[in-house]
C-alpha cells in the first residue's frame, strides 16, 4: 500500500492503544516471524468485528503474541471468554503478560499443544471463531470448528491472500497449497456465506447459515 495512503488509514483511526503499540514493537524485537502479529488496523478490524458480534464464546486458533486475542476480547459480552490455543508454549508468558498489561486477563484462557487436539477437546459452541495458525492445516482447523459454530455464527481467516501467491496454483510451497486448497474448499460450501476482504494479507468472513 502506498505510504501517504497507509499514513491517511491511520491517520483517520482510533489511535492504538498503548499497551498494543509496546506489544507489537517487542514482538518485532524479541521473536522470529514478528510479521504474524497484527499490526494496528488489522486489531482495529478484529476489535470492531467482536464488539459488532458481541460474542460469548470465541476461539482463536494461533494465539502468538497475544495480539489479536486482546483485540478480539475486548467485544465479548459481559461474562463471555475467549479460548485461545497455541502449539509453542514458549510464548505462553509473553502473551500472559500483556493480557494483564490490557486488563482483559480474566477473559482469556490459553491452551498449549497439537492444535488439533486441542480443538477436539473443546466443547464449546462458539459465536467467533479466528484461525491464524499454521497455514498448511487451515482445511483440518476448518473441518474441526465448522460443528463447534453456532448458526448464525463467524469464521475468520487470517492470510487467504498469501502476499499474492494464491494465484499459483501449481505451487509446492506446502503453505501456499495449504491455503489455496482452504480457499477452494471453501468456495464450494453451500452451508455458509463468505467474503474475501483485501485487508493486510487478505482475511475471509465466514458466516454459518
Amino acid at each position: 500500500m502506498d505510504r501517504e495512503l497507509e499514513k491517511f488509514i491511520k491517520d483517520h483511526s482510533t489511535p492504538e492503544d498503548p499497551v498494543l503499540e509496546e506489544l507489537f514493537r517487542q514482538t518485532h524485537i524479541r521473536f522470529v516471524n514478528p510479521n504474524r502479529t497484527c499490526n494496528h488496523i488489522q486489531g482495529m478490524f478484529l476489535e470492531m468485528i467482536s464488539r459488532m458480534i458481541n460474542p460469548e464464546c470465541i476461539l482463536e486458533i494461533g494465539t502468538f503474541t497475544g495480539y489479536s486475542a486482546i483485540c478480539l476480547s475486548r467485544g465479548l459480552k459481559d461474562g463471555g471468554r475467549l479460548i485461545t490455543v497455541e502449539s509453542n508454549d514458549e510464548l505462553n508468558d509473553f502473551a500472559r503478560s500483556y493480557f494483564a498489561k490490557a486488563g482483559v486477563e480474566p477473559k482469556i484462557f490459553q491452551l498449549t499443544g497439537r492444535i488439533q487436539d486441542l480443538i477436539n477437546s473443546i466443547e464449546e459452541t462458539f459465536d467467533l471463531v479466528y484461525i491464524d495458525a499454521d497455514k498448511r492445516e487451515y482445511v483440518e482447523y476448518y473441518k474441526l470448528v465448522i460443528d463447534k459454530v453456532r448458526t448464525g455464527g463467524f469464521i475468520i481467516a487470517d492470510n487467504v491472500l498469501w502476499g499474492g501467491k494464491v494465484s499459483n496454483i501449481d505451487s509446492r510451497d506446502p503453505q501456499t497449497k495449504g491455503i489455496i486448497e482452504f480457499n477452494e474448499l471453501i468456495k464450494l460450501q453451500d452451508n455458509i456465506e463468505k467474503v474475501i476482504l483485501p485487508l493486510q494479507d487478505g482475511i475471509m468472513i465466514i458466516r454459518k447459515k
